[in-house]
């Protein structure tokens, strides 16, 4: 797996109790919850490298 940084991320509270609501709405973590949705719109709008074949096939198999 791939070495994974952190950062510190402010919000105000509002965004962050609906976070919160959502993730737990989707069964994720926060912190899971967050990088799906940058992975999202960063894919959306281009700037997200498409995955390779393997990767693809590793994420079906999931």
């Amino acid at each position: 797996m791939a070495k994974r940084q952190s950062f510190l991320f402010r919000t105000d509270p509002q965004t962050l109790e609906a976070l919160r609501r959502w993730a737990d709405d989707e069964f994720r973590s926060m912190n899971a919850q967050m990088e799906f949705v940058l992975r999202q719109a960063m894919a959306r709008s281009g700037r997200l490298p498409a995955k390779s074949e393997k990767q693809e096939k590793n994420t079906e198999e999931t």
